[in-house]
């Protein structure tokens, strides 16, 4: 059947979100039938998916979802900045940081498996956006904070995330602290935290910094400057002890004691932390738009 009407293209267009071409060859394919023409594009979807799985997915976006007591934050993978700001991925991944504080999924295979609106689950969902797209589409990570306390989150031009829990204090207080783990990125919340080996090495790269005069003082002295030094670090590396973005007079543990506040959790997720992302010059990308595939 060849004789398919423009309007069929255009309803097929919109309802599937497929190209032109595509659309008319699926039509064709199935003798005009716009219901057998749309489970064809989704086959064929699928199979353009399992094809792109091995592609390298490191840009994105980090989304954050939040009602009373519960808090998450998921990071969606695409392969160039330019899809990471297409209407589709955008719509895609603010409906799955709903679907992720809705459905209970505490885990990223729970939220790939978890029901999307108009698709079965996530995970088909982004098999579908991908037919449409043409790049790999990763719903990679998922941190989940619910809390009887208050939750500040903070997202950063889509690439940082970031959920603090507190008991006590305010709502602006935990915002203020979401941006400062957003920009700063401590390793730890507390002293007590940090892991005994990090201590001891440091420890010991202290002591080979010293000069021989230092090393001379009596035990009780050395051991004083050292743990200074000990400390000193420890403050740079835990959220507690570094100074406050919001106020740098005061530490965070100051933030904290002024609201009668403690923090209970803290999560922080940031755009393709982990994956080895292939450099790519500008032109390359541009191809990738234009269709210029390999």
């Amino acid at each position: 059947m060849s004789n398919i009407s423009a309007q069929l293209v255009k309803e097929l267009r919109e309802r599937s979100g497929a190209g032109m071409m595509e659309c008319k060859k699926a039509l064709v394919e199935n003798n005009g039938d716009i219901d057998a023409a749309m489970e064809w594009l989704r086959k064929s979807g699928l199979a353009k998916a399992d094809k792109k799985a091995s592609r390298i997915a490191a840009e994105g976006r980090i989304v954050v979802a939040q009602k009373i007591g519960k808090a998450v934050l998921v990071e969606i993978n695409c392969e160039t900045d330019f899809v990471g700001k297409d209407a589709s991925f955008l719509k895609f991944s603010d409906t799955v940081a709903d679907v992720a504080l809705n459905s209970g999924a505490t885990d990223i295979d729970a939220l790939k498996a978890a029901a999307y609106p108009g698709a079965s689950n996530v995970e088909e969902a982004a098999k579908t956006l991908i037919a449409t797209i043409g790049e790999k589409i990763d719903v990679r990570r998922l941190a989940v904070v619910e809390t009887d306390g208050v939750i500040g989150s903070y997202v950063h031009g889509g690439r940082i995330g970031v959920l603090v829990a507190l008991k006590g204090g305010s709502e602006d207080l935990a915002k203020g602290i979401a941006m400062h783990v957003a920009a700063m990125n401590p390793a730890h919340i507390r002293a007590e935290d940090v892991p005994a080996e990090f201590l001891a090495k440091e420890k010991e790269i202290a002591l080979s910094l010293m000069s021989d005069k230092e090393k001379a003082k009596p035990a009780e002295i050395l051991e004083k400057i050292i743990a200074g030094k000990i400390h000193k670090i420890v403050s740079e590396v835990t959220l507690l002890g570094q100074p406050y973005v919001i106020d740098t007079n005061m530490t965070v543990a100051d933030a904290l004691k002024k609201e009668g506040a403690d923090v209970v959790s803290v999560a922080r997720l940031a755009v393709g932390e982990g994956i080895e992302k292939v450099e790519e010059d500008f032109a390359a990308e541009v191809m990738k738009q234009a269709g210029l595939r390999q």
